[in-house]
């Protein structure tokens, strides 16, 4: 993952040795503090080894500033695009991102209480609105998808579905003096919507920076399909009164988004010409997602998309391979199933083609890009912040500025073990069913519903804004 994030995002650690009565107490300790949704999933206490990192709740540049507070946010942003692949047989996976159908499940099956308005799309989109919203959507509903530290300590995050919720007054609380440290902004809800704002803004401007190069350049992926939304580079938005967050949100939008087409062909507009209308597909590439190529979100992007085919698509190679591995089971050494992940595995990554000429080799190129697609899909991005002082003469250090502060930040990157070549069977299965759920319940529903909200003779106005 160095290769394609950059090293200075990605922190490989240390294999340690560790006494077996060490391990067992700790599993034993940190037991009553992990949250119930993670209780069914055991460390392990007998290999006697251990990953040593960073502790990445800390800036992981400068050491000389660590005694200075440290504000710390781990966001996992999930898959930022919608698939592209011919092999997809659901409409509904052209229309709506895998995130906001899951959620339905999720709530369905009691994991959460309530659906969260985030989308990825929107916090992949570049544009700055859009990531404004993704974010409070997440502080709203933080789920398992962020939490925020202080000092290293948890001071904001949900732990599980009985949670209570969010408390923005006592994040504001905390936050106060790392936005506001010197003014006298009073207590209250005013007070707490422009911490958080800051929060927001700040966190939006380190997410679009660019510190690291890395060799995320070598994917060329090309345009292979639809986008969901039009992106930042286009000029012009609905007005918000109709479409308050990301259309994957309400499938019953998509009835409006197909008329707002109708409407948008009629008027001239071509898939080139960016029409105003955030349902209007484009190509599926990054490029067109309006990131900054340098950004760390848009080369996690990339890796994501190495996923060319879809698990629908992916399934029927990674079986060719099983049936390989059933009649010659030494080959799986050879063949770099459980690694060594080198160079030249890495180089197998880069074979973007998609054409099948039936043999294994390219079966089993195609499932290594999901298995390393699906890593980046369920990463963590931590962001470390600390206030500058007001006499720190300007260097090399990467800094973002807020309204009344400016903070010296780092970026990594977690979670970046390889997604386990077993575990694509339980997710074509999991796919099956939360497309499944999605369009017999809340699809169908919305259908119904929209059958009788707009009718054919209806009027309806369009109001466009120009921005």
């Amino acid at each position: 993952m160095k290769e394609f994030l950059g090293e200075n995002y990605v922190h490989c650690g240390e294999v340690v040795q560790l006494p077996l009565e060490f391990v067992k107490q700790l599993c034993l300790k940190i037991q009553c503090e992990r949250p119930e949704s993670r209780c069914d999933k055991d460390l392990d206490t007998l290999s006697g080894y251990a990953l040593c990192l960073p502790n990445l709740a800390r800036l992981q540049t400068y050491r000389f500033t660590e005694h200075r507070p440290i504000l710390c946010v781990e966001i996992k942003p999930k898959c930022g695009f919608i698939p592209f692949s011919s092999d997809v047989t659901h409409e509904m996976k052209h229309k709506v991102c895998r995130y906001c159908m899951h959620q339905h499940l999720k709530v369905a099956t009691g994991k959460w209480k309530q659906i969260s308005k985030y989308c990825p799309l929107d916090l992949y989109s570049g544009n700055k609105q859009r990531m404004y919203f993704a974010l409070k959507s997440l502080l709203q509903e933080a789920q398992n998808n962020l939490k925020i530290f202080k000092n290293g300590e948890l001071i904001y995050g949900c732990k599980d579905a009985r949670s209570p919720v969010a408390d923005w007054s006592e994040l504001a609380r905390h936050l106060k003096p790392f936005f506001f440290p010197s003014n006298g902004l009073a207590s209250g809800p005013h007070c707490t919507r422009a911490v958080i704002r800051e929060l927001v803004r700040v966190i939006t401007r380190v997410l679009l920076s660019g510190s690291d190069k890395g060799l995320g350049g070598a994917l060329r992926l090309g345009p292979r399909g639809p986008w969901c939304t039009a992106g930042a580079r286009e000029r012009w938005s609905v007005e918000r009164t109709w479409f308050p967050h990301c259309p994957c949100r309400d499938s019953s939008l998509l009835s409006v988004a197909a008329r707002l087409s109708a409407w948008a062909v009629a008027l001239g507009a071509t898939e080139t010409s960016h029409f105003p209308l955030m349902f209007l597909v484009g190509k599926n590439t990054p490029e067109r997602s309006g990131l900054p190529k340098g950004c760390l979100l848009y080369k996690t992007l990339q890796v994501q998309m190495l996923d060319l085919l879809d698990i629908e698509g992916l399934y029927p190679l990674y079986r060719r391979v099983e049936q390989y591995l059933e009649e010659f089971p030494e080959e799986r050494k050879t063949l770099q199933i459980d690694g060594p992940y080198d160079e030249a595995f890495y180089q197998r990554l880069l074979d973007l083609s998609t054409e099948d000429d039936g043999t294994v080799a390219f079966a089993l190129t195609k499932v290594q890009q999901y298995r390393v697609a699906m890593t980046a899909k369920d990463c963590s991005i931590m962001i470390a912040l600390s206030p500058c002082l007001q006499d720190a003469s300007s260097d090399q250090r990467p800094i973002v500025p807020s309204s009344r502060s400016r903070f010296a930040f780092s970026v990594s990157v977690l979670d970046l073990d390889l997604k386990p070549y077993e575990s694509i069977p339980h997710q074509y299965k999991l796919d099956g069913k939360i497309v499944n759920y999605y369009s017999k319940t809340v699809h169908a529903k919305d259908a119904a519903v929209m059958s009788t909200r707009f009718k054919d003779s209806e009027d309806c106005t369009l109001v466009l804004h120009k921005v």
